[in-house]
């Protein structure tokens, strides 16, 4: 925090007050026990960030970990259509519960607190931010070993707030093969260095389609540019998912549980031996 204001940068790596980030982070509710948080993050939208965050709940789930996700992304929420959850999550004298997938899997969203899934949030982003945090210190989350926390894309106020005061373990960024690739990957781990945020490493979704007959994989949006960035970031690739048509239907039909989840069983190696540093 500078001498002549009050208010804060949000740089915490170039800060000189003397503040610790600590400070800042939230309580949890006292009916919750959340003991790692993963954020799941991208540079751009539609890269399918709520799907990876969905089948990385799953596969943590799939090892016997009591499993969480926070949908912190609040103007476009998809993770209850994802897991097929229709139910409100209502309020109590401990706080809020979560809504539970069928597997069970704690669940928070906006669209969980809605009369109907498809009214919009019009909201300022002060509002949405207050909202994150609500999810985090009014939700009575129980004990959890591994929460995700499903962010909207870019670097604006909801990732900020996050950042702040959520005791984030770690991100994963949710890219594609695209031309565009590294300037939007490396303004998302920017944007968590400057917070003082680790990098678990890249997960990059569609990244080729293979053909049910021979095997052969085809590289849809151009060849793989992940294993390229992550170099150049010091960081890894943790997986490289293909389009699959079988999985975009069970998520239509809210059934994402019984996807595939094998490929990110990698991913979720390299997550618990990260959190065990």
């Amino acid at each position: 925090m500078s001498e002549n204001t009050n208010e804060c940068s949000h740089d915490c790596g170039s800060c000189s007050s003397k503040c610790e980030k600590a400070d800042l982070i939230l309580q949890q509710n006292e009916h919750s026990n959340v003991k790692k948080v993963i954020g799941v993050v991208s540079g751009k939208g539609g890269v399918g960030k709520s799907l990876v965050t969905s089948l990385l709940a799953v596969a943590a789930k799939t090892r016997g970990n009591k499993v969480a996700i926070l949908d912190a992304d609040i103007t476009g929420p998809s993770i209850p259509k994802a897991f097929g959850i229709k139910s409100k999550a209502v309020g109590t004298d401990i706080g809020i519960i979560p809504e539970q997938s069928k597997t069970g899997i704690n669940i928070i969203s906006v669209n969980l607190l809605l009369e109907e899934e498809t009214t919009p949030v019009v909201w300022r982003g002060p509002v949405i931010s207050g909202v994150i945090q609500q999810f985090w210190k009014d939700v009575a989350w129980g004990d959890v070993d591994y929460m995700f926390v499903d962010m909207p894309p870019g670097t604006g106020d909801v990732p900020l707030t996050v950042y702040q005061s959520l005791p984030i373990d770690g991100i994963i960024i949710v890219t594609t093969p695209q031309d565009l690739v590294k300037m939007i990957v490396t303004k998302a781990y920017n944007m968590a260095k400057m917070m003082n945020i680790p990098v678990i490493g890249i997960v990059e979704n569609m990244s080729y389609a293979q053909c049910p007959d021979c095997g052969k994989k085809i590289e849809i949006f151009g060849k793989s540019k992940a294993d390229e960035v992550a170099k150049e970031l010091n960081t890894k690739v943790l997986a490289k998912l293909p389009i699959n048509s079988k999985t975009a239907e069970l998520v239509d039909i809210g059934s994402v549980e019984l996807a595939d989840e094998t490929l990110l069983q990698p991913a979720m190696d390299s997550i618990i031996d990260f959190t065990k540093e």
